[in-house]
C-alpha cells in the first residue's frame, strides 16, 4: 500500500548572515536528512528536546517552509517543487493545528469567520450551506451554540484549541500536522483534546503527524513514534515496541525521565551531561556522541545509519550494528503511479 506521505532525505537549512554586507556565515541545520513514511489512518508521534527540529519538520512537510533538499510525496505525488497554483489545491488535504491557541486565532475575527475562512478561500461553500457546515463543526467540537458569533478572547484555552481544530477540519483534510497542540493547555484539558483527536480520527479516517514533548501522551495516541535529535531521526518504532525496549541511548535517556505514577516503583534515571550542540555547528559523525555515555571513536567520525532491528524498529546507533541490518531506503513511487 502506497503511504499517504513519503519523506526522503529531507533537509531544511536556514542561512545565517553577518558582517557589513550581510554575507552568509553558515547554515542552521534544523532538519538534516530525515526519511519516513506515514500511512493513511495512522498516527506518527514525533518527540525530542526543544530545538531538535520537530516543528520545522512538520511545517516543511506542508511546504509552509521550503525544503533545502530531499523529496516530499503526498498521496504518490511529488510536492517538493510544486508551483504555488498546483500546491494550493493540495492544501485542502493538508492542514495544521498550531501549538498556541491564543496566538493562532485572529482576535479581530469572529469564530464563524475563523472556521469558514478556508471554505471562502477555496470557494467550497457559500451562504446557508457554509453557515450550516460551521455550525456542525462547532457542535462536533463540543462548543456552545452561540460560539460562532463570539470572539476568541471570550473562550478558555481548551475551547480556543477546539476552534483551531474546527478550522483545520473545515476543508475535510486527509493529513493533519498537530504541532504540540496540547503543550499550552492545563493538564486537565490536555486529556480532553487528545481524546477529541482520537475520536475524530476514528470517525473521519484522519492521518496525524503528532508533535509533542509529553512522552506519555505520545505513547497513548501514536501507532509509531519517531525520536529526533538535532535535526535527525535517531529511532523509529511501533509505539509499544519503542516504550518497551528502546534501543538508542538518547531514547533511553528520554524515557528514563518520564514520571512513574507508582510511589513504590523507582526508575533509574539516565542523566545526560552537557547541552544540546548548536544546529549551526553540529558535531561530526553521530550528533549525539558528545552527550552519549557509550560513545567511542567511530561515533566521532561516522554518521550511523538507521539500522533495521525487526518489526519496523530502527535505530541510528553503532551499538545495534551486530543485531541488525542497514534499513533499505523505502521504495520510491514511480511518476507513472502518481
Amino acid at each position: 500500500m502506497t503511504p499517504l506521505l513519503e519523506v526522503r532525505d529531507l533537509k531544511t537549512h536556514f542561512p545565517v548572515r553577518g558582517g557589513l554586507w550581510g554575507k552568509v556565515q553558515g547554515h542552521v541545520k534544523a532538519v538534516d536528512g530525515v526519511s519516513f513514511d506515514l500511512h493513511k489512518g495512522e498516527t506518527l508521534g514525533l518527540v525530542g528536546e526543544s530545538g531538535c527540529g520537530k516543528s520545522t519538520l512538520g511545517r516543511t512537510v506542508l511546504r509552509l517552509i521550503e525544503p533545502t533538499a530531499g523529496t516530499i510525496r503526498f498521496d504518490g505525488r511529488d510536492i517538493t517543487t510544486l508551483p504555488p497554483r498546483e500546491l494550493r489545491a493540495l492544501r485542502r488535504r493538508m492542514q495544521l493545528i498550531f501549538q498556541d491557541p491564543y496566538a493562532s486565532l485572529n482576535p479581530r475575527m469572529k469564530v464563524r469567520e475563523i472556521v469558514e475562512e478556508g471554505l471562502v478561500i477555496h470557494r467550497l461553500a457559500s451562504g446557508k450551506e457554509r453557515a450550516e457546515k460551521v455550525a456542525a463543526l462547532l457542535q462536533k467540537m463540543g462548543l456552545p451554540a452561540d460560539a460562532a458569533d463570539r470572539y476568541p478572547h471570550e473562550f478558555s484555552g481548551g475551547q480556543r484549541q477546539r476552534i483551531g481544530i474546527a478550522r483545520a477540519l473545515a476543508l475535510n483534510p486527509d493529513l493533519i500536522v498537530a504541532d504540540e497542540p496540547i503543550s499550552a493547555l492545563d493538564v486537565s484539558i490536555q486529556a480532553q483534546i487528545v481524546n477529541l483527536l482520537v475520536d475524530l480520527q476514528k470517525e473521519l479516517g484522519l492521518t496525524y503527524l503528532f508533535i509533542a514533548h509529553d512522552l506519555k501522551i505520545v505513547e497513548y495516541i501514536s501507532d509509531r513514534v519517531a525520536v529526533m535529535y538535532l535535526g535527525r531521526i535517531v529511532e523509529l518504532a511501533p509505539a509499544r515496541e519503542l516504550y518497551r525496549s528502546p534501543k538508542h541511548p538518547y531514547t533511553q535517556a528520554l524515557l528514563s525521565a518520564v514520571p512513574v505514577p507508582d510511589p513504590d516503583r523507582r526508575r533509574d534515571r539516565i542523566i545526560l551531561e552537557g547541552d544540546v550542540p548548536s544546529p549551526l555547528h553540529p558535531p561530526q559523525g553521530c550528533h549525539f556522541h558528545p552527550r552519549c555515555p557509550y560513545a567511542f571513536e567511530r561515533c566521532r567520525r561516522e554518521t550511523p545509519p538507521l539500522y533495521e532491528l525487526g518489526n519496523g524498529h530502527r535505530s541510528a546507533c553503532f551499538l545495534n550494528e551486530r543485531e541488525a541490518t542497514i534499513a533499505p531506503p523505502p521504495p520510491q513511487t514511480s511518476a507513472a503511479g502518481a
